[in-house]
């Protein structure tokens, strides 16, 4: 019985797991073609409304975004790291890969990606920006 509590709690993700350093370091120099490169060939946590079931590979959760009550724009929020997400957002997060990003933003009406907005180095970009950075 407790070698099976062992197996399980080492599949499970630890919290430095939930980060991108490529991606941190690109969002702290502000350049935007290393924002790019990291995106295009490394991962990013996406806050999650509801996490993916663990035993089902193929449910990977279902990601928050935020829709402006006045306009009614959708935004996407990307973190490099999940101890830059913010306290008031569901408390899920996942990593993601380049290939669920770009189906991702085709597939939904996104008007406005942020990236670490709380910080330490936020950015913003649109859809088209980050669609042609990930086919580059």
């Amino acid at each position: 019985m407790a070698s099976k509590k062992a197996k399980s709690a080492k599949n499970k993700p630890a919290p430095e797991d939930f980060r991108s350093d490529a991606l941190a370091q690109a969002l702290e120099k502000q350049d935007i073609a290393a924002v790019a490169l990291a995106l295009r060939h490394g991962t990013t946590v996406v806050p999650l409304v509801k996490p993916g079931a663990r035993d089902n590979p193929l449910d990977s959760g279902e990601v928050w975004t935020y829709r402006d009550p006045k306009s009614g724009d959708l935004a996407l929020l990307l973190f490099s790291d999940a101890k830059n997400k913010p306290a008031n957002l569901p408390p899920g997060v996942g990593i993601y890969t380049a290939d669920w990003l770009r189906k991702f933003l085709v597939a939904h009406p996104i008007t406005t990606v942020f990236l670490d907005i709380a910080g330490p180095h936020p950015m913003q970009a649109s859809p088209d920006e980050l669609l042609k950075a990930l086919d580059a």
